[in-house]
């Protein structure tokens, strides 16, 4: 027969993203928020990243490279302290230019 692992429960209560404990008294206050609904006239809408042109939407490009070159890409960046994304986006802007 199969073994099982149990978890252990966490005896901590749960953080927001920022870190702020959620006690019960504040998961109380939120439930009780809920249940009273929300006024979404008053919601602010949540935007992704800022667009790369200044306005508007920045469109996604996606490819696929060995890992050979990705580990590359990933080690030169980290030496250049910059993305993987800024620097295919560098490599992209120079090849379109030539």
């Amino acid at each position: 027969m199969a073994k099982v692992k149990v978890k252990k429960m966490s005896t901590e209560n749960p953080r927001t993203k920022s870190g702020t404990e959620i006690t019960p008294e504040i998961a109380d206050a939120l439930a009780a928020e809920a249940e009273r609904g929300y006024d979404l006239s008053k919601a602010r809408r949540r935007v992704g990243r800022p667009s790369l042109a200044g306005e508007g939407t920045s469109p996604r490009l996606s490819f696929r490279i060995s890992p050979d070159i990705y580990r590359a890409v990933q080690e030169r960046a980290a030496e250049e302290g910059r993305s993987v994304s800024d620097l295919a986006r560098e490599a992209v802007t120079r090849y379109v230019a030539t």
